[in-house]
């Protein structure tokens, strides 16, 4: 248990870094935007790409850290009425619906977004870049989701006594 605890902690202070990097380029991105708009006389043309693909990276790898941080919305109303013992079968449950979501969805779904765009060569307007790298934020997310809901379905017998994983 303490390879996995390990293993998560690393992937966790790696997420935590990238995030802050990829936030600290939009909010970059999105002030030389307006700055370019509304002071210089020629707009820039790439910024609003830049910060739409950055958006989508935060937003999906910031969804999974939120997972793993408790921090997402959850409704435990019920689940705190329960006793420990359905508590923690509610909680293996959900563990259960949110790996067969980030499998089905997040990882094939999203792979299978990846390869069609690279088959298709689909690139981005004003950048150029293959969508498929924009798009590989998908099945990477899955993986992280799929790899906290198995982590929280291994470990919610040491929480189900005070019920802060649910």
């Amino acid at each position: 248990m303490n390879i996995l605890e390990s293993v998560i902690n690393r992937i966790d202070k790696a997420l935590q870094i990238t995030l802050v990097i990829m936030m600290t380029l939009l909010v970059i991105d999105v002030t030389w935007q307006v700055l370019t708009r509304f002071i210089l006389p020629q707009p820039s043309s790439f910024t609003e790409e830049v910060a739409r693909f950055l958006l989508i990276w935060i937003s999906l790898l910031g969804g999974a850290l939120a997972y793993r941080q408790h921090s997402h919305l959850g409704f435990d109303l019920f689940v705190n009425k329960l006793s420990a013992s359905k508590a923690l079968i509610v909680n293996r449950f959900c563990n259960i619906l949110v790996a067969i979501f980030a499998i089905s969805v997040l990882i094939i779904g999203g792979a299978n977004l990846v390869s069609l765009t690279w088959i298709l060569g689909q690139h981005s307007p004003v950048l150029n870049v293959p969508m498929a790298g924009i798009y590989l934020v998908l099945p990477l997310s899955g993986i992280l989701f799929l790899l906290y809901s198995v982590y929280f379905f291994i470990t919610a017998t040491e929480n189900s006594s005070s019920k802060e994983s649910l």
